[in-house]
C-alpha cells in the first residue's frame, strides 16, 4: 500500500507580535513573494516558494493592518494604526511615500496596471492615491457607512470592493469614480477572498461560519 504523503508547513519565523495580513504577489520573472503585516509595526517580504526571508520594512510607528505588493512585486505599500499608509521600494525597503490620513488606516491595495493605490480605514473614506503624482490630494471614493476592513479592485481597475466592521459590516462594490455605489451584500463579514480571474469573491462570515 502506497504511504500518504504528509505535506509539512515552512514555519516562517520573525514577527515578534500576531501576523494579521498576508499577501501573495503575482508571478513575475523572478517567481513570487509573500508579503505579511503585523502587529510588530513591520511588514516582512519572503520568496513566496520557500519563505526565506528577503527583508523587512521599517518606518511605521503602529500595527500594521495590511500590506501588499504590485503586480511586479517592486514596490510594496502597506496600511498602519500610525494614521499613515506608506509606499515602499520592495527591492530596497527604502520608503518611496508616506501618505498621511486622519485616523487608523486598515486596507490598502494597488490598481492591476500598478498605477493607483487605494486605502480605507476608521476615517469611512476610500482614498484613491496617483503614484505618478505621489504629492497630488487623493481622490475621495464616496464615505462608506462602517470602517473599512479589505479592499480590492476589480474589473481592469473599475470597481473596488470593500468589506466593513462595526455595526454596518457589509460588503460593497464601488465604482472608481467619485460618490458612486454600486452594490452591496447585506452580510456581516471580517474578510474576503478575489480568486486569480477576479470572477468569484469568498468571504469570511464575522460568527466563524
Amino acid at each position: 500500500m502506497d504511504k500518504k504523503k504528509v505535506a509539512v508547513p515552512l514555519v516562517c519565523h520573525g514577527h515578534s507580535r500576531p501576523v494579521v495580513d498576508l499577501f501573495y504577489s503575482p508571478i513575475t520573472p523572478d517567481g513570487f513573494f509573500l508579503i505579511s503585516a503585523s502587529k510588530d509595526s513591520n511588514p516582512m517580504l519572503r520568496n513566496g516558494e520557500t519563505a526565506d526571508w528577503i527583508g523587512t520594512f521599517e518606518g511605521h510607528k503602529g500595527a500594521v493592518w495590511s500590506s501588499c505588493l504590485d503586480n511586479n512585486a517592486l514596490r510594496a505599500a502597506s496600511a498602519s494604526a500610525d494614521f499613515s499608509a506608506k509606499l515602499w521600494d520592495a527591492l530596497t525597503g527604502d520608503v518611496l511615500h508616506s501618505f498621511d490620513h486622519k485616523h487608523i488606516v486598515r486596507a490598502c491595495a494597488f490598481s492591476e496596471d500598478t498605477k493607483l493605490l487605494i486605502t480605507g480605514g476608521f476615517e469611512k473614506i476610500l482614498r484613491v492615491f496617483d503614484l505618478n503624482r505621489l504629492d497630488a490630494p487623493p481622490t475621495e471614493v464616496d464615505k462608506s457607512p462602517g470602517s473599512i476592513r479589505t479592499l480590492t479592485w476589480l474589473h481592469s481597475d473599475q470597481t473596488i470592493l470593500s468589506s466593513c466592521t462595526d455595526i454596518d459590516g457589509t460588503i460593497r462594490i464601488w465604482q472608481s469614480t467619485p460618490n458612486h455605489s454600486l452594490d452591496e451584500v447585506a452580510k456581516k463579514i471580517e474578510g474576503f477572498h478575489i480568486n486569480k480571474e477576479g470572477k468569484n469573491t469568498a468571504d469570511k462570515p464575522s460568527d466563524g461560519y
